[in-house]
């Protein structure tokens, strides 16, 4: 039996996929880090209940996100980086026409509005805070020349997308986005 724990971590490093030791504070495993974290938020949308199609897109976003965080994991120029799944720009594409199609069922956006309602938006809310933290890590390893930049582009239309399954939540549990307004 493969125990979980290897102990190799115990002096503040991990392993890259594909080789070489690096700190744990790094900016390519912060970067992964968020990714996971990511990864996790929508894994507690998702046990709020979301409806079939809601459902559908959070666990099509996971699996997505694992590729992501595989991409950010491994050196570019490793054999493993031949061998890792990859972002595909359809995905971006589609995140777009989702975005789209569900702006149309919950209206226009007339004002900021408070994040919460209910528990999976506020979820989502969350999920869309962290993406962007994601994505602020991310952009930093790009601006270094560590990656290209498809996962910069992949994270932020993400964030919108979250916004938007977030409005969406609450518009089918009947529930109405909060404005904002400024306190005087």
């Amino acid at each position: 039996m493969t125990k979980i724990y290897t102990k190799t971590g115990d002096t503040g490093e991990t392993a890259l996929f594909g080789g070489g030791r690096v700190k744990k504070n790094e900016a390519r495993v912060d970067a992964y880090g968020e990714v996971d974290e990511l990864n996790a938020c929508l894994g507690v949308a998702r046990a709020h209940g979301a409806d079939p199609e809601l459902d559908a897109w959070l666990g099509r976003l996971q699996a997505e996100l694992f590729t992501v965080g595989s991409m950010l994991a491994t050196p570019r120029g490793t054999k493993a980086w031949e061998a890792i799944p990859k972002i595909q720009a359809a995905w971006i594409a589609d995140q777009e026409r989702a975005i789209d199609t569900f702006d149309a069922e919950i209206g226009p956006l007339t004002s900021f509005i408070m994040p919460g309602g209910t528990p999976l938006a506020s979820a989502l809310h969350l999920a869309r805070t962290v993406c962007r933290r994601a994505e602020r890590k991310v952009v930093a390893l790009h601006a270094a020349g560590e990656i290209d930049v498809l996962p910069v582009t992949y994270l932020n239309r993400l964030s919108d997308l979250l916004f938007t399954l977030a409005r969406v939540a609450n518009k089918r549990a009947g529930v109405k986005d909060v404005p904002w307004t400024p306190p005087r």
